[in-house]
């Protein structure tokens, strides 16, 4: 197979993961729609006499499993898990149960253009403008007898059934453990796939592709794109035997029951199958680079290998110029399991050139010109971590990324994972560019925690 694996690398790193600034963004609609359904239910009680209580809140879905891509149309789905004691619902059903969660939601949501949706399985706020969408899955807990160790969870569709709300995400990673971080990428590459024509409705969900893509990885390659082209050949081969999708937990419960469910299988089935055969010129002995790009090209249908092509066309592009620096940047989902369970805030604060030491909220806000907002060279950065619900923790780890042309250029990217900075760390701004610096808190070998400042660095 023609290898395009620096390329094809580049591609995922820099258009398929979705950057760390976007996932902070993510994470701060979490907590704020978490918050507006908390404050509404405190309204919602107060007018009808009721003492209506969110028991647990938890991340789920694509967030939960760090497999969320980039998209054009930031169509990001924010899966919230919602958890009340059953005895605080008192024999509720699940549609009651549900429509009190949307009434919660609705008081504190009035600037929205549409009122949050009352779906079988959840209950979805839309952000109409960018995309977003935040689904909350609503459950109910309780312990069958006094002394047992766990919840029993009931998830409410139509109606109450028992769910098992964090065996998922152990499954996963589990996988992750045992397969390594080429699963998750693979999955990521699958779904950037599966959304890349307008005209594709009726595609498997996210869940799908990460259970097929943990059950046919080929690990018998090191390169990615290998990977990724025997594995998707691998799914295809599977669907050509039957389409049915059982879940990993839950009993085994069966994921494609409809009929719609069944035509999206058969869709990416044959989508899947005819763009597979856009690559066969990959193990023609007489491939050309510029064959190798035309045919990703048609396989992904992105800007990213279009641009490629164009400039592979008019001989204006160098191999050797795509990696002119040494990619450092490592990434926490690679080195632990996730399960953000906390909030954590950096305590970012700068000085220099006269300024005094103050937050660099307060710097960006008051002092730094406007419309361009940045920190000056030369000054000071000094982070701790802020605030923080976790109760206790390991250990911290710390990273701090330099973004832009001048940091590619002067081959000094960083962007290395440490854990032996302790727990306040000092930086100083060099170079042009959009850096953050991010914060993980460990607490029995999982990252429970993600903090996250972004540090723009201007002109002096």
């Amino acid at each position: 197979m023609y290898d395009c694996s620096k390329e094809f690398n580049k591609f995922y790193r820099t258009k398929v993961v979705l950057p760390a600034k976007e996932q902070n963004e993510l994470r701060k609609k979490r907590k704020l729609n978490i918050k507006r359904l908390k404050d509404g239910l405190i309204e919602y009680n107060e007018e009808k006499n009721k003492d209506y209580k969110i028991a647990e809140e938890r991340i789920q879905g694509s967030m939960a499993m760090h497999t969320i891509t980039q998209n054009d149309e930031s169509d990001y789905d924010i899966d919230v898990g919602i958890v009340f004691e059953s005895d605080n619902l008192n024999n509720l059903g699940p549609l009651a149960t549900r429509n009190i969660v949307a009434n919660a939601l609705e008081r504190k949501t009035k600037q929205f253009a549409e009122e949050p949706e009352v779906k079988t399985s959840c209950v979805r706020l839309k952000y109409s403008s960018t995309g977003y969408h935040v689904d909350f899955a609503i459950f109910k807990r309780y312990k069958e007898y006094s002394w047992d160790d766990e919840y029993t969870y009931e998830h409410a569709g139509s109606e109450w059934s028992v769910r098992h709300i964090k065996s998922l995400e152990e499954w996963f990673n589990e996988e992750i453990k045992n397969a390594g971080d080429d699963l998750r990428k693979v999955i990521r590459l699958s779904k950037m796939f599966c959304r890349s024509r307008e005209s594709w409705a009726n595609m498997p969900s996210g869940l799908i592709q990460t259970i097929l893509s943990a059950e046919k990885l080929n690990s018998n390659y090191s390169r990615l794109d290998e990977i990724f082209y025997y594995t998707m050949e691998a799914i295809v081969n599977r669907l050509s035997l039957y389409l049915e999708i059982a879940a990993p937990v839950d009993n085994g419960r069966p994921l494609v029951t409809r009929e719609i469910d069944y035509q999206r299988m058969r869709n990416w089935k044959s989508r899947l199958e005819t763009n597979l055969q856009n690559l066969e010129i990959l193990f023609d002995e007489d491939c050309t680079y510029k064959d190798a790009i035309n045919a990703w090209s048609k396989f992904f249908n992105h800007s990213y290998w279009n641009e490629l092509y164009s400039s592979t066309v008019k001989e204006s592009y160098s191999v050797s110029k795509a990696y002119d620096f040494d990619d450092t940047e490592e990434f926490i989902e690679n080195m632990y399991p996730i399960y953000e369970q906390y909030d954590v805030t950096i305590d970012c604060k700068v000085s220099g050139n006269g300024f005094s030491v103050m937050p660099i909220s307060d710097y960006l806000d008051k002092f730094a010109p406007i419309l361009k907002r940045f920190i000056p060279h030369n000054f000071s950065i000094k982070c701790k971590i802020g605030y923080t619900n976790c109760p206790s923790y390991d250990k911290i780890l710390w990273k701090v990324l330099n973004v832009g042309t001048e940091a590619e250029r002067r081959n000094d990217i960083r962007g290395q994972i440490q854990d032996n900075r302790g727990n306040e760390i000092t930086e100083n701004s060099k170079f042009i560019g959009e850096h953050y610096i991010e914060c993980y808190l460990i607490k029995n070998g999982v990252c429970v925690g993600i903090g996250h400042v972004d540090v723009p660095i201007g002109g002096s």
